[in-house]
């Protein structure tokens, strides 16, 4: 891989990951376009965790608050926050521990299934319009299920904010707190996915297959374009804008299974 493919993957993957468009989905048609096939999934990992550093980053206030909170040794609105938090990340701890040999054969440039995987996107996406203008807050159940929606995001071409946020409208949660808690849950899994793939890379025995020069320039385009795009969604969403996307989803998710047939 090329300093400049994996530019191309990190503005990408920056730019995807907030937008409900499906970065993972993104990051196999880019890399399908560039041939690559070596260490995919390894190139995914960092720059999700490039991304993982521009939640932080806007998220900052919110993320101190928690922090606070938590120091005071009660259970108060902060402590409840972070246990939803920790509540939505089993379903997709569980999978990614069990699963994790089979999860990389996902990761094999199949564009066909990511093109079927952005319809569903991209169906997700539309039924929103008919979900209940409700006010509800985040509890335990619904933190729970909200979880099981990111797990299916693992699918390269299911949106993991499409996927958990449609699902937070659907059960009638406030927008706004919708889109808080789906940028906030997904810190727990990337920065869990993040660790122990640094872990793997650093305990073997040969080199890797892209050069270091290449991670690292990925991973800063992911960095700065997700500090665009995270911003950009709290304001697409607050809108009831995110429907609109399916049509983006749905052209993407058709070509990408013509160029896999044909």
């Amino acid at each position: 891989m090329t300093w400049f493919e994996a530019l191309i993957l990190g503005l990408l993957q920056g730019l995807t990951e907030f937008l409900p468009v499906s970065s993972s989905g993104h990051l196999e048609l880019g890399a399908a376009i560039f041939g690559l096939e070596e260490e995919n999934l390894t190139f995914s990992i960092i720059v999700h965790g490039a991304t993982f550093l521009s939640v932080l980053v806007v998220f900052r206030y919110d993320i101190l608050q928690l922090i606070t909170g938590l120091l005071r040794f009660q259970w108060n609105d902060e402590t409840k926050f972070v246990f939803l938090l920790v509540i939505s990340a089993i379903p997709v701890g569980i999978v990614g521990i069990l699963f994790k040999s089979e999860i990389e054969t996902l990761f094999d440039g199949n564009i066909l299934f990511v093109g079927i995987m952005l319809l569903i996107t991209s169906l997700l996406l539309f039924l929103t319009r008919f979900a209940p203008q409700k006010k509800k807050e985040v509890n335990v159940k619904t933190a729970l299920i909200i979880g099981i929606a990111q797990t299916f995001a693992i699918l390269p071409g299911i949106s993991r904010s499409g996927a958990t946020i449609s699902t937070a409208l659907y059960l009638g949660i406030d927008r706004v707190k919708a889109t808080r808690f789906s940028f906030l849950m997904v810190l727990i899994p990337i920065f869990g996915a993040s660790f122990l793939e640094v872990m793997e890379l650093a305990s073997a025995a040969g080199p890797s297959a892209i050069a270091p020069s290449s991670l690292l320039t990925g991973a800063m385009a992911a960095f700065l374009s997700g500090l665009l795009a995270c911003s950009w969604m709290l304001k697409i969403v607050r809108r009831g804008k995110l429907a609109y996307f399916s049509i983006y989803t749905a052209i993407a998710g058709i070509l990408a299974i013509y160029f896999g047939l044909f």
